[in-house]
């Protein structure tokens, strides 16, 4: 589901949804989605609220969507998928929750396997 295209109000409501992403603020979002805001909302950009934790780094957020059903493999509208975002940002606690998760290191473009080889990380996923 994309923001809300249309309606000023809530499209501010989404962003708002996309900052407590970025910024971790776990509880909070909790809330939201709990009380019906979509776990797998994206923006204009097709970052989901799971995208922009992992690639912002808060492992606390990202196991909490998870949790609510976030989809840990849905790439945004550029081919990149939540898993492929961290490797990126060598966020390793955040790796380690989408993996334990089931995320797929070969989803994606570039996959996670090939962000980390870009890195020199080549043994993350082997």
């Amino acid at each position: 589901m994309r923001s809300m295209d249309g309606d000023p109000e809530l499209e501010e409501f989404a962003a708002r949804m996309f900052d407590l992403a970025r910024a971790g603020d776990t509880e909070t979002l909790r809330a939201y989605v709990e009380a019906g805001v979509p776990v797998n909302l994206t923006n204009g950009k097709g970052d989901t609220l799971l995208m922009l934790a992992a690639y912002y780094g808060h492992a606390p957020t990202v196991r909490m969507l998870i949790e609510l059903g976030a989809d840990v493999d849905r790439p945004n509208d550029r081919g990149q998928t939540p898993l492929a975002g961290a490797v990126f940002k060598k966020e390793l606690e955040v790796v380690t929750a989408l993996v334990d998760a089931g995320a797929d290191p070969h989803a994606g473009e570039p996959s996670a396997v090939d962000t980390a080889r870009m890195f020199g990380m080549e043994g993350l996923f082997s």
